[in-house]
């Protein structure tokens, strides 16, 4: 492993724990000499864990689609700062650059990054963890949600598997550097053969 997609709100939360778990991220990045690479803001959590990991000496990637660079919201400290021309293409790029994938608290967004590389790993596109750092309880209910969505047979449990938790950014990047998607059909070839 050696950069790390964290997917994170751009705006701070009413809990000052939020923020401290995203410089928290960002140094532990750093400190294990890997690189980050996330959603090129410099506002909220994306600009706390970028900026610790840059305090950090670690070389941070940020991508940011065009509309939110004429806002002036691109982190311009960053190593590499890469304009796209769309949310899609800011999400395949974040991806493609990365081997693991971190979510912290956030809003739509966040869910939309995580659960679209939950999808990917789910069908087979790629075999790079994602670990949802649980601050204070923030994703048990998601979790909940997810267990549930696993015992009404919506998704298998072994594909359940894929979203793991940690309490802490070490253990967040434990997980991800020990992680092995579970060997099992790929969900579409299921479905054809049924």
């Amino acid at each position: 492993m050696k950069k790390v997609c964290v997917f994170c709100g751009a705006n701070s939360g009413a809990d000052p724990a939020h923020a401290e778990a995203a410089r928290a991220l960002g140094h532990a990045i750093a400190a294990r000499g890997l690189g980050l690479v996330y959603g090129g803001g410099k506002v909220g959590l994306m600009g706390v864990v970028a900026d610790a990991a840059l305090e950090g000496g670690a070389e941070v990637d940020g991508v940011i689609p065009e509309h939110l660079m004429q806002r002036e919201l691109g982190h311009g400290s960053v190593t590499r700062l890469h304009v796209v021309s769309s949310m899609h293409e800011r999400k395949a790029m974040m991806a493609a650059l990365s081997d693991g994938f971190v979510v912290l608290p956030g809003g739509f967004g966040t869910l939309e990054e995580a659960f679209e590389v939950l999808t990917w790993s789910q069908l087979g596109l790629h075999r790079k963890g994602t670990v949802f750092l649980d601050v204070k309880g923030y994703w048990s209910r998601l979790n909940a949600m997810l267990d549930s969505m696993a015992e009404e047979g919506f998704v298998k449990h072994e594909h359940r598997a894929l979203a793991l938790t940690a309490g802490d950014a070490d253990q967040a990047l434990d997980q991800l550097a020990a992680f092995r998607p579970p060997e099992v059909t790929r969900w579409i070839e299921r479905v054809a053969q049924a």
